[in-house]
C-alpha cells in the first residue's frame, strides 16, 4: 500500500526507522526488533541507505524481507551518494519488481572522509532531480526529507524553505522531519512550508534519547538544538544509562503528546534498531492515537 493513501487528516500514522547491520550477524537481533514492534501495527517502516555503497544490497533486501516474511509495508531509502542514475534505476527496478511501493529519495551525507557533497559523472547532485527522476519514470509513492531547525548546509531558512519545495514540486507526497527537540520548532516549520506554498502532510521524525554523547553527536550533524531544560535533565543523571533513558521515554512522550494534540499527519520514530524506548512510548500514547 502506497504512505500517501494512509495519510489522512485525524488519523496519524506510526511508523519506525531501521538501518541494515554492517555484519550478518546483526540481522537476527534486528529482526528480534521488528518481531517485538510488529505488534504495535505500524503504518510501514522505512530501512536506511548505506553510503558509498557500504549497505545498499542489504537495504534492498531488508525492505523485501521485511514486507514478505513480516507483513509490514516497507519504504526503501535512496540516496544520490556514489550512484549513477543507471545504477539508482537498477535498484529502483528489483524494489519494484518485489512489489515495494514506496521511496524516500535522499541527496545523501557526503563520503566519509569528505566535507562536501560531489556527485559522481551520471549522477545527481540535489535531492529533487532524484525525486523527479523517480517521479517521470515509476509509480512509487515517494517521501522526502526535510529539516525544522534550517538544513546544516543552507545559507539560510529561506533558502532551505525553497529547496524543500523544489522537492514537492518535482513529485514528493509527503515529507518526514529530521529528528528535533522542541515541538515548536516543528510547528513553526510546519507553518512556514504551507505559507510557502507547501500543501504535502508533514511527518515529524522522533529520536527517543538513549546516550548523551550519541545523541549531541547526532543533533550536529542534523543542524538539532537540545532544549537547555533538557540537556540540563540529561546531564544530572548522564553516570546512569538506565535514568537517561527514561528521561529519553518521558521527553519524547510529551513531545508525541504535544503533537498529536497539534493534529500532526504521523510520527515516524528513528529506532536505532532497538525497540523498548518505542515500546513504551507507544503504550503511553496508544489512547490519543485511537488505537
Amino acid at each position: 500500500m502506497k504512505i500517501r493513501h494512509m495519510l489522512a487528516p485525524g488519523s496519524p500514522t506510526v511508523s519506525f526507522e531501521f538501518f541494515p547491520p554492517k555484519e550478518e550477524d546483526g540481522f537476527g537481533p534486528l529482526f528480534e526488533t521488528i518481531d517485538a514492534l510488529r505488534p504495535l501495527s505500524p503504518s510501514y517502516v522505512s530501512v536506511t541507505y548505506g553510503a558509498g555503497g557500504s549497505t545498499r544490497h542489504k537495504t534492498v533486501e531488508l525492505v523485501k524481507r521485511i514486507k514478505r516474511d513480516a507483513g509490514i509495508e516497507a519504504m526503501a531509502h535512496i540516496t544520490c551518494v556514489g550512484s549513477t542514475r543507471e545504477h539508482i534505476a537498477d535498484v529502483l527496478d528489483s524494489l519494484e519488481a518485489d512489489g515495494i511501493e514506496n521511496v524516500l529519495p535522499l541527496r545523501g551525507d557526503p563520503p566519509r572522509g569528505s566535507d562536501r557533497f560531489e556527485p559522481v559523472p551520471g549522477g545527481f547532485r540535489y535531492a529533487n532531480e532524484l525525486v523527479g527522476f523517480i517521479r517521470q519514470r515509476y509509480s512509487f509513492c515517494l517521501g522526502a526529507a526535510c529539516y525544522p531547525e534550517t538544513h546544516p548546509e543552507a545559507a539560510s531558512p529561506e533558502d532551505d524553505l525553497a529547496n524543500l519545495k523544489r522537492k514537492v514540486d518535482a513529485g514528493a507526497d509527503f515529507l518526514i522531519t529530521q529528528l528535533f527537540f522542541d515541538d515548536d520548532d516543528f510547528l513553526r516549520f510546519r507553518d512556514r512550508a504551507v505559507a510557502a506554498g507547501i500543501s504535502v502532510p508533514v511527518l515529524a521524525g522522533i529520536m527517543p534519547v538513549r546516550s548523551l554523547s550519541q545523541t549531541q553527536r547526532f543533533a550536529t550533524m542534523c543542524g538539532a538544538r537540545i532544549p537547555a531544560e533538557l540537556l540540563a535533565r540529561l546531564e544530572a543523571v548522564q553516570a546512569s544509562p538506565a535514568q537517561v533513558r527514561a528521561v529519553g521515554i518521558d521527553h519524547a512522550t510529551a513531545q508525541c503528546r504535544h503533537l498529536l494534540a497539534e493534529g500532526v499527519a504521523g510520527l515516524h520514530f528513528y529506532t536505532l534498531n532497538h525497540s523498548t524506548a518505542t515500546q513504551a512510548i507507544y503504550r503511553r500514547i496508544r489512547d490519543q492515537l485511537g488505537r
